[in-house]
């Protein structure tokens, strides 16, 4: 190395101590938010990002913890499960929103009410649906009825669940709301600015004693950078200190910088190719959807441009979810099948279709090879990239006839939070299969957890024989932060940054 190479790394290496040590001795956490929130509201927001800054910002009755996957109270005490359908719960009684109001059953009551009014317009409607109604039974012990048994409803209460302050919510309503949240978790809004940054502040009063623990640093800065190699950039000079989604190029050169600590681990979290069947397009005849199937090189695509330990994967599910089994059709790639599928299909020399990809790091690259792949049986896919709200909303449409996208269930480990939210009577089923529907629906409301798998089993084999989705890998997740920052990730893709420590 020559004198100018020295001298220009020692000044990089100046620079990412000095930034990295203002940081902290100005008590910021600055993260990367990888792309803008759809809303801060948790009831019109279905991207991770969204899930995460909700964590912050709010809290639901219960917790899951990320390691053992233990369901703990939270803003709930205790519960009781009273008969098939109904749960009561002792609240907390020492809980305040971030405006000073004082928390008790009659926000629950409210929040579960107005999110199931069919004017809420909430999108994440799965999350509540299973609730037929809340009821009060004192200021701290609510009732909480369900349409059916629904054994997966704790699951979706650490989850989904996000209670909201009565008075503030009714005065400035949804729109208000999402322009300035209040809630009761361990974080306060402070500003947000699209395209830019979201600023958070510690709520002080935050209590002590529950699963999600006193925040240790004072203020967190989300920044909205244009692309991945930008985050890369800021994070060794020390304006950001974490960063996630890191592609396996990136994260193996950083890996060398002694200032940045590279964490790999995977996420209960699976791409997945959609085809809307209702409409006219090619996408109807089966023989063109599994000549598809097996064209598209997943196990390669999951060894070589996911790593990590990415798997190919057959079934729509999540493996380790209740629930999920590999017991289904494969589709394992083999050029000659497909060709010969094609070949018997009702567009034997191919097609054009616009192909409708998550606008993520990682995906453009997942996307461009699977279109190679797709031209070598007469399919020319036309790559269109979206954000994640724009994309959900062009599937439940039936605009993006063709798309690839992904799915983490919330972090929630049951077949209830995956194959059911795409495949029951909900805006985002593109096949209306009624004899899936029965058998998923069947599947949630059993008691019996035989009952439940089997239901799984069969629903999950109809829609792998049709090939209504053509399930892809699980995703692994590189995260890099600055070696100052003590922030263990987690399993279920939720970072907590309020449990992040400086060392």
């Amino acid at each position: 190395m020559d004198w100018r190479k020295r001298i220009f790394c020692a000044v990089v290496l100046c620079l990412v101590s000095a930034a990295a040590f203002a940081n902290k001795k100005n008590d910021t956490l600055n993260f990367g938010l990888e792309s803008d929130l759809d809303s801060l509201d948790r009831y019109y927001s279905t991207s991770r990002t969204g899930v995460v800054i909700a964590r912050h910002l709010f809290d639901y009755l219960f917790d899951r913890d990320p390691k053992t996957l233990e369901i703990k109270p939270l803003l709930a005490k205790s519960y009781k499960i009273v008969g098939d359908k109904s749960i009561e719960f002792d609240l907390r009684q020492d809980v305040v929103f971030h405006n000073g109001d004082k928390f008790d059953a009659d926000d629950v009551i409210y929040t579960v009410n107005w999110a199931l009014s069919p004017n809420s317009g909430i999108k994440n409607r799965n999350a509540i649906e299973w609730i037929d109604r809340a009821e009060k039974i004192s200021q701290y012990k609510v009732r909480l009825v369900k349409k059916s048994s629904f054994p997966a409803a704790l699951e979706y209460l650490a989850s989904n669940l996000a209670i909201y302050p009565r008075h503030y919510h009714a005065k400035v309503g949804p729109k208000g709301f999402a322009a300035h949240p209040i809630g009761t978790g361990p974080y306060k809004f402070v500003e947000y600015a699209p395209g830019s940054r979201l600023t958070l502040e510690r709520n002080e009063q935050y209590f002590k004693d529950g699963p999600k623990g006193s925040p240790a640093i004072k203020t967190l800065v989300g920044r909205t950078l244009p692309e991945k190699n930008t985050e890369v950039v800021e994070l060794m000079s020390g304006g950001l200190d974490w960063i996630w989604r890191v592609p396996p190029e990136q994260s193996s050169k950083l890996k060398s910088n002694p200032n940045i600590v590279i964490r790999t681990y995977p996420t209960m979290r699976f791409d997945y190719l959609s085809f809307n069947v209702e409409t006219s397009s090619p996408l109807v005849d089966l023989k063109v959807r599994q000549a598809i199937a097996h064209v598209v090189n997943r196990e390669a695509i999951a060894s070589n441009l996911i790593q990590g330990g990415s798997k190919m994967i057959h079934a729509a599910c999540y493996p380790s979810q209740f629930g999920c089994t590999d017991d289904v059709a494969k589709y394992n790639f083999d050029l000659a099948k497909a060709k010969k599928l094609m070949a018997e299909s009702s567009v034997p020399n191919g097609f054009n279709i616009d192909f409708y990809v998550y606008n993520v790091a990682g995906y453009r690259q997942y996307a461009e090879v699977i279109a190679n792949n797709l031209r070598s049986i007469g399919i020319n896919a036309n790559i269109t990239m979206l954000q994640y709200g724009t994309l959900r909303d062009k599937i439940r449409t039936g605009e993006a006839k063709f798309a690839l996208s992904t799915w983490g269930s919330s972090s929630i480990n049951d077949v209830a939070a995956s194959t059911s939210v795409f495949f029951k009577n909900s805006p985002d089923n593109p096949t209306k299969d009624t004899e899936v529907v029965k058998l998923l629906s069947e599947g949630d409301d059993a008691i019996d957890p035989g009952v439940r798998k089997d239901r799984y089993k069969k629903a999950l084999q109809k829609i792998a024989s049709q090939v209504y989705w053509l399930p892809l890998w699980t995703q692994v997740i590189n995260t890099a932060s600055s070696k100052e920052l003590n922030m263990p990730p987690n399993p279920d893709e939720i970072p907590r940054f309020y449990g992040a420590r400086w060392n």
